[in-house]
């Protein structure tokens, strides 16, 4: 059977101790039994390790950071597109997933560039400030949690919450406080690098796991594969997972796919405390760096990303192969330092 030929853009190329999506994509994209893929990664460093991995992207190109605003990225798409007449693009960051939203209606539109991407609206609804509504709305149970701008907003909430208390940045990165001491530390580390506000959550004592889903923004969950993590970096990161046999988890996963319409890949963080309960501590927007586990399982996420958006309609997975593992490592790659300076220079690789 001949393959249709189509070229998919992939941002997150980042591979590092903690790893963007976008590798693990490309390898799911690259593994499509219904496509022959041609990648052309898109990135914001000239030293993410996926702009060297040759026999993974076929060609790379430098945008611009989400804050210099959607014009500028739709720009320099426009540029990107008239080379290499671009299918799909799939971002994979959550603070570039905005202006890719934005920008939507105008790549279908003007370019005939396809996306496949929640609407602002659910979007905006699954934030970490936004989740105890989103929770009571999905009949889930979320962690309290609060928004603050100051470390003065620390003693005013401490009459509501207990140590230790989870602080979280608005796009990455959790610690648990026992003391102020420690809260107003991890404020003032985590707000450096991503920004106002900080949101306060009650914290909840059990076992992490981790959901990678799809859905078709029309309320059908196309897949969803359960995870607990085995290795955690000092990040938090999970450097070693297995694949879960836990219906009532992935049921629970496929309720807040299928109520909130989400559309697109995204990965739900759960904890399971000692009665047995779920928390739902975060949903986030894109493909988790650990979605090839889902391609190993049975379920390729990303081809079937790719075929809702080019506008096929699929059916859902209907299982996965549990206790299946994964397990990360780090490569050294060498490369040439002309390759270095074409893309810290000239922007294309």
């Amino acid at each position: 059977m001949n393959k249709r030929k189509i070229t998919v853009a992939v941002t997150g190329l980042n591979n590092i101790d903690s790893p963007g999506p976008g590798i693990p994509v490309i390898r799911a994209l690259k593994e499509c039994s219904s496509f022959e893929v041609r990648i052309i990664g898109l990135s914001y460093e000239s030293l993410e390790p996926g702009l060297y991995m040759h026999d993974l992207v076929d060609k790379s190109y430098a945008i611009p950071l989400p804050s210099a605003g959607s014009q500028a990225l739709f720009n320099r798409i426009q540029y990107i597109h008239s080379v290499e007449k671009l299918d799909l693009i799939i971002p994979n960051f959550d603070a570039e997933l905005h202006n890719f939203i934005l920008l939507s209606p105008t790549l279908k539109q003007q370019l005939n560039i396809a996306t496949f991407l929640p609407s602002r609206e659910v979007f905006d609804s699954r934030h970490k400030s936004e989740l105890p509504e989103f929770g009571e709305k999905y009949e889930i149970h979320v962690p309290k949690s609060t928004m603050i701008f100051s470390t003065k907003d620390i003693q005013k909430i401490e009459k509501e919450y207990e140590y230790p208390m989870v602080i979280k940045g608005k796009f990455y990165d959790a610690s648990v406080a026992y003391n102020q001491e420690q809260a107003i530390s991890y404020f003032h580390k985590i707000s450096a690098k991503w920004g106002l506000p900080i949101i306060i959550q009650e914290y909840v004592s059990g076992t992490e796991v981790n959901v990678t889903a799809i859905g078709d923004g029309l309320g059908k969950c196309i897949g969803a594969v359960a995870m607990r993590k085995l290795y955690i970096t000092d990040k938090g990161k999970a450097w070693a997972g297995i694949t879960l046999d836990d219906p009532e988890l992935v049921v629970l996963s496929q309720k807040v796919v299928q109520n909130s319409k989400w559309r697109g890949g995204c990965e739900l963080e759960f904890i399971k405390n000692k009665e047995g309960k779920y928390y739902l501590l975060e949903m986030n927007p894109r493909f988790p760096a650990w979605v090839y586990l889902a391609v190993g399982s049975g379920q390729n996420h990303p081809e079937a990303l790719v075929k809702m958006a080019l506008g096929e309609t699929i059916a859902p997975f209907e299982d996965y192969e549990k206790g299946k593992m994964f397990i990360r490592y780090s490569y050294d790659l060498i490369v040439n330092m002309d390759q270095f300076e074409k893309i810290s220079t000239f922007g294309e690789l």
